[in-house]
């Protein structure tokens, strides 16, 4: 089962939901708990497979740990996945070592908050059988900064649907036409959602500088959030706001990416944003700030161009650089598209998770799996004197 907050648009969130769906299920059968509401995509994926949801009731619900074993206990479980820091971090391992389950791993992905694992989190290392990274530097990070052992740190690169994500100007036209927005026009998107990490803020002023030399551009923010009160607000006091399209969120984003002539993300700190991998995938240059991994997906000049975070002056320079060049979005959304396909592909990101589950489970003693093929020195086995070897697998 893997333990989430919730289930709304956003990169981890869509991320998870391209994982499950992939499994094999004769390896590993896959479930969701929602601490709190199951959101749009969660929803979407009760048609599918068991997705738990309100399984914590306020900020201090300590009665979430026995809750959580006893879903465990009654699901059967054998191994649990945490998604992100926070409360589904603490309380969805701590459960898991009471129900005596074999596989305890947590998954991260971005660096700093909300993804910042504080001290309690931190005291559960030792139960902890592994921590998931997303890219190269992301793993480095989980190791250098948060101080998690080499051994137990497993990178398994972020991969989407190349088949799904791909650029359709069929749809580029319908959805265009639908938002009011003209077929000619240059459009800049993000897709994120609407946290203060995402700073938002920086798309706006950069939209807005953007207007100023080219008064017929467009943008499209995707995502919903806490936020998006105060930055329709902003974008009113920008006097953009007629420019601006606040389309929530939304599952669509194919149609979405199809419809923008380039991407940004202007966020504060990330690890691999998925959003990214998808928006080059549909042949989208990227503009993004230069944080976490990013650099390992949007390549300065090939696939897109990287700028210094809160910097809307270079943001906004890059952007005009590319509306102002359709030949020059065009190379760099293709050199971005092959690039998904050779590091980023869906199959090798749910054969890592599911090699990595299947591993672990063998070394607490489950020998009567079947074993999985492996290449030498991906997974190194994590031993863990607590566990009994003969103890049966509930």
């Amino acid at each position: 089962m893997f333990i989430i907050t919730s289930m709304p648009v956003g990169g981890a969130e869509t991320l998870l939901v391209n994982l499950v769906r992939r499994f094999d299920r004769d390896r590993v059968t896959p479930m969701i708990g929602c601490l709190k509401e199951k959101g749009i995509l969660g929803q979407e994926l009760a048609d599918e497979l068991p997705v738990f949801e309100n399984l914590i009731h306020h900020k201090y619900d300590v009665a979430v740990a026995g809750r959580l074993r006893k879903l465990f206990k009654d699901q059967q479980l054998d191994a649990v996945v945490t998604v992100g820091a926070g409360d589904k971090m603490f309380w969805g391992r701590l459960a898991a070592k009471s129900a005596r389950l074999p596989v305890i791993l947590s998954a991260l992905h971005s660096t700093g908050w909300p993804d910042g694992v504080g001290r309690l989190n931190r005291l559960l290392t030792g139960i902890t059988d592994g921590f998931i990274a997303v890219a190269n530097q992301h793993a480095q990070y989980l190791v250098e900064n948060e101080k998690f052992p080499e051994a137990k740190v497993f990178m398994i690169p972020n991969g989407i649907d190349t088949d799904r994500f791909k650029f359709d100007p069929d749809a580029r036209n319908r959805w265009r036409h639908t938002h009011n927005i003209p077929q000619d026009a240059p459009v800049a998107g993000i897709v994120a959602a609407l946290r203060p990490e995402k700073n938002h803020a920086l798309f706006l002023e950069s939209a807005r500088l953007t207007l100023e030399s080219r008064p017929d551009a467009w943008f499209v923010i995707a995502g919903d959030g806490p936020e998006r009160p105060m930055l329709e607000q902003l974008a009113r006091e920008k006097s953009i706001d007629q420019r601006v399209k606040f389309l929530g969120s939304i599952s669509a984003i194919p149609e979405v990416l199809s419809m923008v002539d380039l991407f940004a993300l202007s966020s504060h700190n990330e690890a691999s944003p998925v959003s990214i991998l998808e928006a080059l995938s549909c042949r989208r240059p990227v503009v993004a700030t230069a944080v976490g991994s990013i650099n390992e997906s949007v390549i300065e000049g090939t696939t897109g161009y990287l700028v210094t975070p809160g910097d809307q002056n270079a943001m906004s320079r890059r952007w005009l650089e590319i509306l102002n060049n359709q030949s020059l979005g065009a190379q760099l959304g293709a050199a971005g598209r092959q690039h998904v396909i050779g590091n980023s592909s869906l199959n090798s990101m749910t054969d890592g998770y599911m090699e990595l589950i299947e591993s672990v489970f063998r070394g607490k003693g489950a020998d009567f799996l079947p074993a999985p093929v492996l290449d030498d020195g991906v997974f190194p086995v994590v031993e863990s004197p607590n566990v009994n070897a003969h103890d049966s697998i509930n």
